[in-house]
């Protein structure tokens, strides 16, 4: 799709916009750079970033307090979950009345995704595990769960899949309990939860413990709601299901990270609702790569330039005829590949 072009006037006046932001933003830089000279500032603290606004954030020190803090004019691109260093202010009594950030720790792990533009963004950072929330209703199907697996082990994030609302399954489970079997059988983690019973969240918890984890999946399939269970004491919106389309709202507008109190040491960070990973930064061995089945026949094809289709020689395709990857697998890898060249 080709950039609208825009008039000479129409130039001028973004420019414009651009620059009288770059002047507030920098008599901003310029301020807390005098408040620091001035030695306004205590001395430098860890912390860890639990919100971004911006210019500002809501940065969580060692005792468990927040504060709002200011950044640096040096940095960008903090994300929730970043572990930071900075330093207070504080009033004649002696108490902190703000922050600024002045530096960034090394990140373990950080988690992107496309904007609307398809360039790169990261959301959060510092994360041991990313939670594919997929729910009894709306219906799950394969393919978007495949494209959450694909996207996820492009992160190098360790993804884990939680099927939530079980309470509505049918009896014996019924085809999503099969389709579950045949993702744990390749190793991934499978949770199953539910807010409906006194011990749906129990296998969740322990799941949780430890580690710092990410929400991701589907509007409506009930991450806020579970989020709302796990933190009693924090107020979340939760977006109802639409009784017609049985798709849920967005409802969470900025990437949040809390402390789980019932869990031994566990956070996470509750990330803006998306519908769907967009996958359009990958390439064709990036898509195949992040079918972990996939692996170890990858490299093997007769042919160097296989794209898997119907070249002789493929190791693949007689890996499916073999019954060692699953057709609905394969034709997934497919319709993701064909999907790449899509606007």
């Amino acid at each position: 799709m080709s950039k609208r072009k825009l008039s000479r006037q129409q130039r001028w006046r973004i420019e414009k916009v651009q620059a009288e932001r770059n002047r507030r933003a920098g008599q901003r830089d310029a301020r807390e750079a005098q408040r620091l000279a001035a030695g306004e500032y205590g001395p430098e603290r860890p912390g860890r970033v639990i919100a971004h606004f911006g210019r500002t954030l809501d940065v969580r020190g060692e005792d468990g307090t927040t504060l709002r803090c200011h950044l640096r004019a040096n940095l960008e691109g903090l994300v929730t979950g970043d572990r930071v260093v900075w330093r207070a202010a504080e009033d004649d009594q002696g108490r902190v009345v703000d922050g600024v950030v002045v530096a960034r720790g090394e990140r373990t792990s950080v988690l992107e995704r496309p904007d609307a533009r398809g360039q790169l963004k990261p959301v959060a950072a510092n994360i041991d595990q990313i939670l594919i929330v997929f729910a009894v209703e709306p219906a799950p199907h394969a393919n978007l769960i495949d494209r959450y697996l694909v996207a996820a082990e492009a992160t190098g994030i360790a993804p884990v899949l939680v099927l939530n609302k079980i309470d509505l399954l049918p009896e014996g489970g019924g085809e999503l309990m099969a389709l579950l079997e045949r993702y744990a059988a390749l190793g991934y983690p499978v949770v199953t939860t539910t807010t409906a019973e006194a011990t749906g969240l129990a296998a969740l918890l322990k799941r949780l413990d430890g580690r710092t984890s990410v929400f991701v999946g589907q509007s409506g399939v009930g991450k806020s709601s579970l989020i709302d269970r796990l933190l009693p004491d924090e107020e979340l919106r939760i977006g109802a299901l639409s009784k017609d389309s049985r798709k849920g709202t967005h409802t969470t507008t900025t990437a949040r990270l809390y402390r789980l109190p019932a869990s031994r040491g566990g956070e996470l960070i509750d990330s803006p609702g998306i519908r769907e990973f967009g996958l359009t930064h990958l390439d064709e061995q990036q898509v195949a790569e992040g079918f972990i089945e996939f692996r170890p026949l990858l490299g093997r094809c007769r042919f160097r330039d296989c794209r898997h289709r119907q070249e002789p020689g493929c190791a693949l395709l007689a890996a499916v005829e073999r019954g060692d990857i699953h057709p609905q697998r394969f034709a997934s890898y497919r319709r993701i590949v064909d999907s790449l060249g899509e606007t």
